[in-house]
């Protein structure tokens, strides 16, 4: 097997089994290495690219001098031999579930086994079970009781404390304690990964894990050794099972400290026992944000996947990430919770750099599929007076309207899409990531932002569209998008003819692709109504539409659980049964003829005949 791969390498570009983080015993003996000191376990395929968190994670370690491996998508049905092979690291496992939380990844919104998972070979659905994070720990912790195990990545993150599981329909535990793990790192993991390696370096092999490091999360088992005035105490894991408002309420402080520049420590006490969440390191620099995409990638699958299509890989591999973060907040997204709501942008240089890069990689044809990041246009977006970011809470910087602070000048990023476009090599760079149309028509008191808007909107739309132009209004009812964090349905009409405009001036015939969700936490059977005939009026036959999902640790999935406003407290109606989901949805296929009848008859229901003749005529 060793043989075969080393004989397709020599026929890649460059590349030897060696620019690969090694994946087997036969791979590290060719690194000449008798030790590992950090081994990773991942729920996706190994491809060694700076979208996918465990070759980030990886390359850092390498960075630091250590000598690290990765073991993609292990067999724990077996006799774990995938688990055995390497031995044990000098310092510690690290474990990630994927780029994905595994369930998000295995099951439809209606709870339905996915028939593919686009981060594994082949797209087979049955390479990582249920909540790697827990299996892949137990697993170790019974093979090697005294190596610790650190957690990372989204699926860990976002369950970091009691949170609710949408597909059990259940309230459970910080993963730290179902998991027995001895650390977890949330968020984007490299400055907290480099400074507990730091700390290990010199330690024995008994010493146990720090637990003062920022962006960590660990358990306390006896007493919390020096309370500051500052850390808030959360309802503990057990009251928040008997009382859902409680629930809400904590929701409140993990989502405002989160956000915040400056934040507090967290604890929730569960099992007699106590989780503590440090709070997050500041906002990385520019420099540290790009040592972390200019570290040797190979950019492509591990060798041992030759043959086989990794769906994710196609979607990225021609496509760069030029900021994080994003300070939308919208309520049903993870990205700010994760990745955080300060934008840290990379620098040209780092980003031309890529460019060149993915330039010279075989297959490439000229088109960049995407030149963006969470939210296409906010690179270089930051508060004017860091002061004020400081001492904010806010859990977005444009909900309910733009912060005056808010520097949202477009001319940087205009500046990457025209260097990027130069290049040599380089025939058309696309935006595939999402458009935050509420930025482009935001009315700065500095009319050279408003001019840079109203520029950056005409070179997207005439140079960066590949035919359709994906936006996310996500609803029409101005109060299902206040519970969401959405702009008013008004500032997507004015964007459509602002769009609609441009293309007849250009000559262009694109589409504007419009995303909704249905079942949101505030949204009725009468509002999916209502948006059916507006968006028929605006004569869209919607194709890209989602079921409200809940994930661990967003406001509108503890909504949807408890039934309360996290911020108000208020009631709030959700659609829970599969049922009054389906009645919502159907209302985006209303010009479908297998829907009109059940749509007709609910409309009576209603008493909004109104709507009947709007949608389909007296």
């Amino acid at each position: 097997m060793l043989l075969k791969l080393i004989l397709y390498l020599c026929t890649m570009k460059e590349y030897k089994l060696t620019d690969w983080l090694p994946t087997t015993k036969k791979e590290v003996e060719l690194r000449k290495w008798d030790e590992l000191d950090v081994i990773l376990f991942s729920g996706d395929a190994y491809v060694d690219h700076p979208s996918f968190g465990a070759a980030v994670i990886g390359r850092i370690l390498e960075a630091e001098g250590l000598r690290v491996a990765i073991i993609p998508q292990p067999n724990w049905r077996d006799d774990l031999r995938d688990f055995k092979k390497l031995g044990k690291p000098r310092l510690f496992f690290g474990i990630s579930a994927g780029c994905m939380d595994s369930m998000v990844n295995k099951y439809t919104a209606n709870k339905r086994l996915r028939s593919d998972d686009a981060y594994t070979p082949d797209a087979r659905p049955d390479m990582r079970p249920e909540y790697p994070s827990i299996v892949y720990t137990q697993i170790l912790k019974r093979l090697y009781p005294d190596v610790p195990v650190v957690l990372g990545g989204i699926e860990a993150s976002m369950r970091r404390l009691t949170h609710y599981d949408y597909w059990q329909d259940a309230l459970r535990k910080s993963i730290l304690i179902e998991s027995g793990a001895d650390l977890l790192i949330y968020g984007m993991g490299e400055k907290p990964i480099v400074e507990l390696v730091k700390r290990l370096q010199n330690s024995t092999e008994h010493t146990p894990l720090p637990t003062d490091i920022p962006q960590t999360a660990y358990i306390c088992k006896g007493e919390i050794e020096a309370l500051s005035p500052t850390d808030i105490q959360l309802f503990s894991h057990e009251e928040c099972l008997k009382d859902k408002k409680k629930q809400a309420m904590n929701f409140r402080h993990i989502e405002e400290e989160s956000n915040k520049y400056e934040a507090a420590r967290i604890i929730q006490a569960v099992d007699r026992k106590a989780v503590v969440v440090n709070p997050p390191y500041p906002p990385m620099s520019q420099e540290e944000l790009d040592h972390s995409f200019d570290l040797p990638y190979t950019r492509l699958p591990h060798p041992k996947y030759k043959g086989k299509r990794i769906p994710a890989y196609d979607m990225i591999k021609f496509s760069i990430n030029i900021h994080r973060g994003c300070f939308g907040g919208c309520a049903f997204c993870t990205i700010s919770a994760h990745q955080g709501k300060f934008i840290v942008s990379r620098s040209k240089k780092s980003i031309l750099k890529e460019v060149k890069d993915v330039i010279e990689l075989p297959d490439f044809k000229g088109y960049l599929s995407d030149l963006g990041g969470p939210s296409a246009n906010m690179y270089m977006m930051r508060g004017r007076d860091e002061n004020i970011c400081r001492k904010c809470k806010r859990p977005s910087c444009i909900h309910p309207k733009v912060c005056p602070n808010l520097n949202s000048d477009h001319r940087p990023l205009l500046d990457i899409y025209r260097s990027v476009d130069s290049l040599k090599g380089i025939k058309k760079s696309f935006i595939g990531s999402g458009v935050r149309y509420d930025l482009l028509q935001y009315e700065s008191k500095d009319a050279n932002i408003n001019r840079a808007a109203a520029e950056y909107t005409r070179e997207l739309i005439g140079n960066h569209v590949s035919g359709r132009l994906k936006v996310a209004p996500e609803h029409t009812s101005d109060r299902v998008l206040t519970i969401m964090r959405k702009p008013s349905f008004l500032q997507f009409q004015q964007f459509k003819r602002t769009f609609d405009k441009l293309n007849r001036e250009l000559n262009l015939k694109q589409q504007l692709i419009p995303y909704f969700i249905s079942s949101h936490p505030g949204c009725t059977e009468e509002d999916m109504a209502e948006l059916a005939v507006i968006t028929k009026n605006l004569n869209f036959h919607l194709e890209q539409v989602q079921d409200f999902t809940p994930t661990p640790m967003t406001m509108a999935t503890e909504a949807y659980y408890t039934g309360y406003h996290p911020y108000t407290l208020e009631p709030v109606y959700t659609a829970r049964n599969p049922k009054q989901k389906l009645a919502q949805r159907q209302f985006f296929f209303w010009y479908q003829p297998e829907y009109r009848k059940q749509i007709i008859e609910e409309l009576r229901k209603m008493g909004r005949k109104d709507l009947i003749d709007k949608l389909y005529g007296k």
